[in-house]
């Protein structure tokens, strides 16, 4: 079989180091999935990475790091391990031209070392944007504690990345199923039913947000949400353009909702130039979710959006690196 022109851009691509994987693989086991075991993880390189990125034709990867993060209650060591991880990532993106780039990463609840890393991974390893996880202690990402977080990062016109996790109050509800099952999407709907209605998205007009996952239920509820928050007169004046307005400007990726009900409902939501593609690798091998959107009735240049074109929209360093050319 000919070779494939490479012409994916990954946008949920994790990046897993080994010294990080080492030091956090008690707590990282208990978010496998989709047939990656310890030994997998532990053995990710940008090399491996690579290889199978090239057997499904995609171009560029962003890494970003995955649950459960950095951030366990301890600020020296999230400081400590976002800044191994980030530089690691860097490292990745510099050893391999045109093939990675990156979402750092940052513990919100510590502010201080947030910012400061924040200033340090977008102006000295000049990272993509941010990663950020679903809640944090519980508190989703609409919580006044991570305002001036949001307002740094709005201050940068940041791209910022989300990624579910499971909230302590839901994630044992069901005993026996893994968080992947039910518990990311909707973690992910709370996060930003959390950032309209505190009015965060409206205080942030600058940051690109792009949710993981299908941006979770939100396609489904969306409307709901914006319903049920317009008899809040304080979710109102949250929003002076309108919820559906600020739920409107959200990203999303495809990863884990590929298939033809999730894509239905994401193009039916979501602008078609705000749709990316994402695999979950390696917690997810790519050709499941590839074959779906492949089987899924795309017109051409749709499925162009969808693959590349609105990621170097949203990303414009991957134009400079020569990525556009590969697409």
């Amino acid at each position: 079989m000919a070779k494939m022109t490479p012409r994916r851009i990954d946008i949920h691509h994790h990046f897993l180091p080994r010294a990080y994987m080492v030091e956090e693989q008690e707590r990282i086991a208990g978010y496998t999935h989709g047939g990656a075991n310890k030994e997998k993880l532990l053995g990710w390189t940008p090399e491996l990475a690579i290889e199978v990125m090239d057997q499904h034709c995609i171009a560029c990867a962003i890494g970003s790091v995955s649950t459960p993060g950095v951030w366990f209650g301890d600020i020296r060591a999230a400081r400590r391990l976002s800044r191994d991880w980030n530089e690691c990532a860097a490292r990745a993106v510099h050893d391999h031209p045109g093939r990675f780039g990156f979402f750092a990463v940052v513990a919100p609840p510590d502010t201080e070392g947030a910012l400061k890393e924040i200033e340090y991974a977008l102006e000295t390893l000049k990272a993509d944007g941010i990663g950020l996880l679903s809640n944090y202690d519980g508190k989703s990402l609409g919580d006044p504690a991570f305002a001036p977080v949001f307002e740094e990062l709005n201050r940068r016109k940041c791209v910022v990345y989300v990624h579910p996790s499971m909230h302590q109050c839901t994630a044992t509800l069901i005993p026996g199923l893994i968080p992947q099952g039910i518990e990311f999407p909707l973690d992910t709907t709370r996060t930003i039913t959390s950032l309209v209605l505190n009015g965060t998205l409206a205080r942030c007009p600058d940051v690109k947000f792009i949710f993981s996952l299908g941006g979770g239920a939100l396609p489904f509820l969306a409307a709901r949400i914006a319903h049920v928050g317009e008899y809040n007169a304080g979710f109102r004046a949250n929003n002076p353009n309108g919820i559906e307005h600020e739920l409107k400007r959200l990203y999303c990726d495809t990863a884990s909702a590929s298939s033809a009900p999730q894509l239905a409902a994401m193009l039916q939501f979501f602008p078609k130039s705000h749709i990316l593609y994402g695999s979950d690798y390696p917690f997810v091998q790519p050709g499941h979710g590839i074959h779906e959107l492949d089987d899924y009735p795309l017109t051409v240049s749709m499925r162009a959006a969808i693959d590349h074109e609105n990621a170097l929209a949203l990303l414009p360093r991957l134009k400079e690196t020569g990525i556009a050319a590969k697409t």
